[in-house]
């Protein structure tokens, strides 16, 4: 890795493309990471590239970045099209982590109109389901979606928080998912046909593409609605939703977003770790940052390097304790060490570097009490030996 001194930066391209990077000299960006951001400037079309403070390296795409081009490129939005993040108010009685992390539906589990048909999440479903893709609905996914429950910690602007009906303490279910097997097939079919290149014919992707991300917000709302009903609370709107991979037309260009938010006039979540707060914003980006924001604190190791030195530092049980106090559920060994709290880039600097550039102004933080990540089947037998130690 190589740290990049970079403030809001334009940065030669092998094309006509500009490249700016909204970082400051202590952020720790990847070199690989902004080879990826030359290599992108360098394709047909492109108009600019803009970089965020999370940014680090994608599949072939950066991501953390908002590319504008003539042509529509599907491979810089990637697979999972409607990927975002949803914050949900909920009312608990007694919040206590230990009982509620015990208490959180198998969300690995889907639900199928067919046969599920009387699970009280479909209350929150209303019209058809996009694309008639029933496949995986009402799961998170691997990787860095999450479900998590948390409390509104510190209120940095009590009277945009107070518009949103937020104040100090009050308890979300925070969902961070996308289109599942849906917007990985909508990619697979067109690289079949046209590799990394641009879309022959862009509505027909658009329009599949706007199906992945109604998708997208509708499993958020069966998650959420899945884990009201489990905790003891009941359904409720999102006060936040925003969608950080997908691509709108803008000002007649394509405006491709890979792991970032929209920040034309948003609220925002923008995701920490397992172990951080996490920061509610109001996004205020300009054209330069191609009217986008962060949408997390970005990873700063790879899986590999998240699982060599997470093994070598801490044990299993250390991990499902984080920093903060809160639980991780999470029956997969080797996702927890992947998705530690030190896998990533710290949150306060990602979101310092937006208000740094006036592209953002902190509402509140959001602190962890139980984050789901998959079903931990032995959590059920832990409790029961426990109790049986009571007894004795």
């Amino acid at each position: 890795m190589s740290e990049l001194h970079l403030r809001q930066s334009t940065l030669p391209a092998s094309g006509p493309a500009t490249i700016s990077v909204f970082a400051s000299p202590t952020s720790w960006i990847e070199s690989d990471a902004h080879t990826q951001c030359r290599q992108v400037a360098a394709l047909d079309g492109m108009i600019h590239v803009a970089a965020m403070p999370d940014l680090h390296p994608g599949k072939g795409a950066p991501i953390g970045a908002a590319m504008t081009s003539r042509l529509l490129y599907p491979f810089l939005v990637g697979s999972d099209i409607g990927c975002g993040i949803a914050v949900f108010p909920i009312r608990l009685k007694r919040p206590v982590p230990e009982k509620l992390a015990a208490r959180f539906p198998d969300l690995d589990r889907p639900l199928h109109p067919e046969h599920d048909p009387d699970d009280p999440a479909w209350t929150v479903v209303t019209g058809e389901i996009p694309a008639g893709h029933v496949e995986g609905l009402g799961t998170v996914g691997r990787g860095n979606h999450f479900v998590e429950l948390a409390r509104i910690g510190a209120v940095l602007d009590p009277a945009h928080a107070g518009r949103l009906g937020l104040a100090a303490g009050d308890l979300v279910l925070v969902v961070h998912t996308g289109s599942r097997g849906l917007g990985e097939r909508i990619l697979r079919e067109h690289t079949e046909r046209h590799g990394a290149g641009p879309a022959p014919d862009p509505g027909a992707y658009l329009a599949r593409h706007d199906e992945a991300v109604r998708w997208g917000a509708l499993n958020r709302r069966l998650l959420a609605a899945r884990v009201a009903y489990a905790l003891g609370g009941a359904p409720t709107e999102p006060i936040v939703d925003q969608c950080h991979n997908l691509v709108e037309v803008r000002d007649g260009s394509y405006l491709h977003r890979k792991g970032a938010a929209p920040g034309d006039g948003r609220d925002v979540l923008i995701a920490g770790t397992r172990g951080t707060p996490s920061y509610l914003v109001a996004a205020h980006a300009g054209p330069e940052a191609n009217y986008s924001v962060a949408h997390g604190a970005g990873r700063k190791m790879s899986r590999a390097d998240a699982l060599r030195r997470g093994r070598a530092k801490h044990t299993v049980e250390e991990l499902r304790r984080t920093p903060v106090g809160s639980l991780v559920v999470c029956g997969d060994r080797q996702l927890l060490f992947e998705e530690a709290p030190g896998a990533y880039k710290r949150i306060e600097q990602v979101i310092g570097d937006l208000v740094e550039h006036r592209m953002a102004t902190p509402i509140a933080t959001t602190v962890p009490l139980v984050t789901y990540k998959t079903a931990d089947l032995a959590v059920g037998s832990r409790r029961d030996e426990r109790r049986r130690r009571g007894r004795r």
